[in-house]
């Protein structure tokens, strides 16, 4: 079966000269839950806009369910969902024209894209603001719509980047409560989060990335172990050059 992302020795340079990946390969199996960490910089974002086309490497090779995510890019799009951290919403249409007009994109026949924009609007507990311009509703609104939109067209590939950034904690739960159901019902996600207990909880496998390269990949506890400390936590401020802020040191201190 062919892997939900596959990624081999991924290079994009910019103009500039400034070099986001630098041979970056990873895989992530079907129906996995992903988790990509790294600090500001680090090369998440030109990744993902690699995966979605958004962005063209300038070497290397990248798949989606075996689809050239260049060559290819209508097939390798149509499987793959994109939550951006940006709210990137249009102010002008409302909650429900932003997901019709969506799946509209995705080919979506007139009928099933009202039944599938109906069951989001309740699933994401959004049916009573359906009629309302996405401008009005409150930051954790349009985070809603942002992941429901993600979703409209059924994708394979579910890319959520700082999904839960600047919401509050009731609302963070419920969005892990609903990735975790659709990775149960077969969705493989990528996740990239500032979160780590989020990663931790979430997902089957996470890859350090630093300085545009993948420098460690594995479970929470193989990474740690990787780096020689007892946590995910203190492995992540060993790979940012941080580990004074640890919170063993900080209790050794205190003591």
């Amino acid at each position: 079966m062919s892997k939900a992302l596959n990624v081999e020795d991924l290079v994009k340079r910019y103009p500039t000269g400034v070099e986001a990946l630098r041979g970056v390969s990873l895989e992530i199996a079907p129906g996995e839950l992903f988790a990509l960490l790294g600090p500001n910089g680090a090369g998440k974002s030109t990744l993902i806009h690699c995966a979605t086309g958004l962005a063209q490497p300038t070497s290397g090779a990248i798949q989606v369910f075996g689809h050239d995510a260049i060559r290819d890019y209508s097939e390798a799009r149509q499987a793959v969902g994109l939550a951006p951290q940006e709210l990137n919403l249009d102010w002008f249409l409302t909650v429900e024209e932003t997901l019709d007009y969506h799946a509209g994109y995705f080919g979506m026949p007139k009928r099933e894209r009202r039944e599938r924009t109906k069951e989001l609007l309740e699933t994401f507990s959004l049916t009573e603001k359906s009629d309302e311009r996405t401008r009005t509703l409150s930051g954790g609104m349009k985070r809603r719509l942002i992941l429901a939109r993600a979703m409209m067209h059924r994708p394979r590939l579910l890319i959520l980047d700082e999904p839960t950034a600047g919401v509050d904690v009731e609302l963070r739960l419920e969005l892990w409560h609903y990735v975790q159901r659709i990775n149960q019902e077969g969705t493989s996600i990528l996740l990239t989060t500032h979160y780590l207990e989020e990663a931790e909880q979430l997902c089957d496998r996470i890859a350090f990335i630093n300085d545009g390269q993948i420098v460690g990949e594995g479970t929470s506890s193989e990474l740690a172990a990787r780096y020689g400390v007892d946590s995910l936590e203190d492995a992540y401020l060993a790979l940012v050059g941080r580990k004074e802020l640890s919170r063993s040191h900080a209790e050794v201190t205190a003591i």
